[in-house]
């Protein structure tokens, strides 16, 4: 406790300074994400707060961040899709998502896992995070020039007789679930179907049309009608904002530029009275606790998402680890990874809980905070405060900031969240795989697949696919350096380790010596499997040095027994030299050992074998 409020004057100045930063940057992501601008507040109130105090990094800022928000996103146009576009009806689904993405995050940090996030392949978290940048800036140029799909009165239309289909299916759902449909007679559907109004059915109709433009192929699809209905007031206000906040840095980083752009346009806007179109209203007072995700709770509903939930918890996991290596350098400390993981799953729960978006350690807030004399955990936990107290004393004035605004913070962030550092080493990597007749690198073929598959396809599944490719093809490269590294030859093209070169010459026909250098495991099994076939007839004992061959998978155990099974039956003995703990624990289970390898055929070291070599194998010349 003491150490906690050993630097309250530098904690406070800091922890004031990220909160002022994170406020445009929650209420944006907050509307992007499709849940308002409280969503994005709430998330980075509760996640800020608890993150800091229960987590590993003395200088994190966290909140919600440009990849969750993407991902959240997603999850949050799925769940409102399914539920007819009802987002009350939805919210509850939404918000236990993100509860157990937390409580797997928690999980993560309980496990001791931490560690091992740093082993996801560069070129699969390159492609993901320029996804997010695309995906950012396409989406956000329809609010940008004032284009709301679902307002479009014309493209709408084209939606109703979907909607009407929508809507018959809903009902005949309704009665096949009350056990009274009854093909023969459809007096009741007719009865429930005169019910439906106008209003139902466009209401239905812009759910449709939202949702067809939804994503970066939706955006782009509707683009050309968005062109022809420019709102030049929300144009030149999301303009206005974006050469604010590159300008501004021109002439001071002291003062963050996001909130200068945020402040002066929305300022402008509302002084002058201009028509332009506010975010959604954010709710004055206290959070309060969403308590449809207990009492509404139904685990089919969930299950579809528990995938979507590990990948919000891994995703985050990475984002929070990556912004307390950042702090680390800076500061010359060391995070604590797994408490780290713990603190974030804490925040992230209680923030859904109360309806708040999910987040990560913010990069941007965290450098910002250690600049400003943040050092203490108390930094963290005062920006969570600090945007409390905005929420409480400004909420109606925020609220008449203009979408636009918002819009233009967003560009500038899916501007700045590409790895341009990956991109610009495309051209150097080294190609490395053949595709028909296309040389590629197979980092960079990942990182595309990532890139793609995540910004016109899914998100989620990108990783997946992207770690998958990627693990495949670290173990083809493994298996191909050990196969390189330990081929079958005669001694007399092998070159000789230091203790075989005074070899008996008159013995290198009869007996062939076997280098395995690293882990036998399944991707380097192929080769070694050859080795009976190249053994020649000539041979009497085959000598397999082991000592380099640190482990053995299930792989690589059925493939040394295949090829020990093959020379047995040529009557070649087989001879082992250095095995290591983990393989002949592998092979005593299957009784390779003693069955195949009778123990008196083991050796510690190469000059014992050669004792047995010269008294058991005779010169054939």
């Amino acid at each position: 406790m003491k150490k906690l409020f050993s630097n309250i004057k530098g904690d406070a100045f800091g922890g004031i300074t990220a909160g002022i930063v994170a406020l445009p940057l929650a209420l944006a992501f907050g509307v992007s994400s499709g849940l308002g601008p409280s969503a994005g507040l709430y998330g980075a109130i509760f996640l800020s707060f608890f993150a800091a105090l229960l987590g590993g990094t003395n200088t994190q800022i966290s909140g919600p961040t440009a990849p969750m928000t993407a991902v959240s996103m997603v999850v949050i146009a799925g769940i409102i899709a399914v539920n007819d576009g009802d987002i009350e009806k939805a919210l509850p689904v939404i918000l236990t998502v993100f509860l157990l993405s937390g409580l797997m995050q928690v999980g993560l940090g309980a496990l001791g896992l931490g560690k091992y996030i740093k082993y996801i392949p560069y070129p699969v978290v390159s492609g993901f995070m320029t996804a997010i940048g695309v995906i950012i800036l396409v989406t956000q140029i329809l609010p940008s020039i004032g284009y709301y799909p679902n307002e479009d009165t014309e493209f709408v239309s084209q939606f109703k007789p979907q909607a009407e289909e929508l809507i018959l299916e809903n009902i005949l759902k309704e009665e096949a679930e009350e056990g009274i449909l009854v093909l023969e007679d459809f007096k009741e559907t007719i009865n429930r179907a005169q019910l439906i109004t106008e209003n139902d059915i466009l209401k239905e109709s812009k759910t449709l049309a939202k949702n067809e433009a939804s994503g970066v192929l939706g955006a782009l699809q509707v683009l050309p009608r968005a062109l022809q209905q420019i709102n030049w007031l929300e144009l030149v206000l999301a303009l206005s904002t974006i050469f604010i906040i590159y300008g501004f840095k021109r002439i001071t980083t002291k003062v963050p530029s996001t909130l200068v752009a945020l402040v002066v346009v929305s300022g402008v806007a509302i002084a002058f009275g201009l028509n332009y179109r506010p975010i959604e209203e954010i709710p004055s007072g206290i959070p309060i606790p969403n308590l449809g995700i207990f009492t509404n709770f139904n685990l089919t509903s969930i299950t579809p998402y528990i995938f979507t939930a590990l990948t919000l918890a891994l995703l985050g996991a990475i984002d929070s680890l990556l912004t307390s290596v950042v702090a680390d350098n800076m500061t010359k400390t060391k995070h604590n990874p797994n408490k780290e993981l713990i603190g974030q799953g804490v925040g992230n729960s209680i923030g859904a809980v109360f309806g708040g978006l999910p987040g990560a350690g913010a990069t941007i807030r965290t450098v910002v905070n250690i600049n400003s004399g943040g050092k203490t955990k108390l930094s963290g936990m005062i920006a969570g405060i600090m945007l409390l107290i905005i929420l409480l004393g400004l909420g109606p004035v925020a609220s008449k900031i203009p979408a636009a605004v918002l819009a233009g913070i967003l560009i500038t962030v899916g501007i700045g969240v590409m790895d341009y550092k990956g991109l610009k080493a495309i051209p150097s990597l080294p190609k490395d795989i053949k595709i028909g007749p296309f040389k590629l690198s197979s980092e960079v073929l990942v990182m595309i697949v990532v890139l793609l598959l995540s910004t016109l396809w899914n998100l989620v599944y990108a990783v997946g696919i992207g770690l998958i490719i990627a693990s495949l093809m670290f173990m083809k490269k493994i298996g191909d350096l050990t196969a390189e590294r330990s081929n079958v030859k005669p001694l007399k093209e092998e070159e000789a380790w230091k203790d075989e070169i005074d070899f008996p010459n008159k013995l290198k026909e009869e007996v062939f010596i076997k280098h395995i250098k690293g882990p036998l495991f399944f991707g380097s099994t192929s080769d070694f499997q050859q080795l009976a076939l190249q053994i020649p007839d000539t041979a009497s004992a085959v000598i397999i040095r082991l000592g380099r061959m640190q482990y053995m998978d299930q792989s690589g155990l059925y493939a040394m027994e295949d090829v020990l099974v093959d020379l047995k039956k040529k009557n070649i003995n087989v001879l082992f030299v250095g095995l290591l703990k983990q393989p002949k624990y592998m092979m005593e289970r299957i009784d390779i050992i003693p069955d195949l390898i009778p123990r008196e055929h083991m050796f510690n070291t190469f000059k014992e074998c050669m004792i047995w070599i010269k008294n058991n194998v005779k010169d054939l010349d």
